[in-house]
């Protein structure tokens, strides 16, 4: 015998022909082989609502209201970094008293999900003023310009990968504004520092700093490694320095240094690593050395070295291809931070 559930609805719909033909329950239930209970079902849904269709169910009540959904959704915007139990102990507070996961299921609703913050440098508004001022005033440079720029900078690589993630509620494509990314500062510690130089026809010298480096340093890795790179890499006359806004790097003896060389220094904004193609060619560098597992310092220098020299000129290339998208992204940020 079938029950009203699992009834079609063209046998329902011969039920009622039955029943308002004058058939009764016992007859239409052993002509349509179902049961009395069944037939008596169909017929009661039939009279009281005028269809034989199962009237939809709602389900067990949500423990979270809708004013509450958007009392959360409220403080994740108000501070991404907020965890599940966080929210659940605020709840808990106010007398609402829920599972972890219930939080998490409703900011999934409302499009929320837990991922890792991106690091980004932390940016002041006259960080933001002077990278919206070098994106706007860059932005119509041809390539030939790019061509002739020698990009620097430093780096600290560990013996052993380090990576620290902390998770932000996000909607999709906001993993970049301002309040999801984790600020962080340059250089926040490793085994070894080298400084690199790169333009787009390729990769320069590496050289491994020892020790502290400070002005005088820098100065001498300069000396040492810029020339034999500008020859390397065909620089013409008229190529310019990129560095970084780093004290060791706009000293007043670094600037003297600079200018009794006559080196022409890129206009730069602080905080702006997003803009360097080195970082870029850091994070391929960092992959490949720990892809070879170094067992100690001389070997992760040597690996750095080695797998530096294996960069191809046109990974280089195509960084510098899209180095107009770069621009146009600060602009849009509005000199705040980007995907890159």
């Amino acid at each position: 015998m079938g029950s009203s559930k699992q009834l079609c609805k063209t046998l329902k719909m011969k039920v009622i022909d039955a029943h308002n033909a004058g058939e009764g329950y016992k007859k239409i239930a052993k002509r349509c082989q179902l049961a009395v209970s069944t037939v008596r079902n169909v017929i009661k849904r039939w009279q009281i609502r005028g269809t034989v269709e199962v009237k939809m169910r709602s389900g067990r009540p949500r423990k979270l209201s809708d004013r509450t959904a958007r009392m959360l959704v409220r403080k994740t915007n108000q501070n991404p970094h907020l965890t599940a139990k966080n929210l659940q102990e605020d709840l808990a507070d106010s007398g609402v008293v829920v599972h972890r996961s219930t939080v998490q299921r409703c900011l999934h609703r409302q499009g929320l999900h837990g991922r890792v913050s991106r690091r980004k440098p932390y940016l002041r508004p006259h960080h933001k003023i002077q990278r919206l001022k070098y994106a706007t005033g860059h932005l119509q440079k041809p390539d030939a310009f790019w061509k002739q720029v020698l990009w620097t900078d430093e780096v600290k690589i560990e013996l052993f990968g380090h990576n620290q993630q902390r998770h932000v509620w996000r909607k999709k494509g906001a993993a970049f504004h301002e309040k999801n990314t984790l600020p962080t500062i340059k250089h926040g510690g490793g085994s070894i520092m080298l400084w690199g130089c790169v333009a787009a026809s390729g990769t320069g010298n590496i050289a491994r700093v020892e020790g502290r480096m400070d002005s005088t340093k820098y100065q001498q890795i300069l000396e040492a490694n810029i020339t034999p790179s500008v020859k390397k890499l065909k620089l013409k006359r008229g190529w310019l320095l990129q560095q970084d806004h780093d004290p060791k790097h706009t000293s007043k003896s670094t600037m003297e240094y600079l200018k009794r060389r006559r080196l022409k220094v890129l206009e730069w904004p602080s905080q702006s690593p997003d803009l360097n193609i080195i970082e870029n060619l850091w994070v391929d560098l960092k992959r490949a050395v720990h892809a070879r597992r170094p067992k100690n310092i001389t070997e992760l220098e040597a690996f750095c070295k080695e797998e530096w020299e294996k960069i191809l000129s046109t990974r280089n290339e195509r960084l510098l291809a899209g180095y107009e998208k770069r621009l146009q992204a600060v602009i849009s940020a509005r000199g705040g931070v980007t995907k890159y």
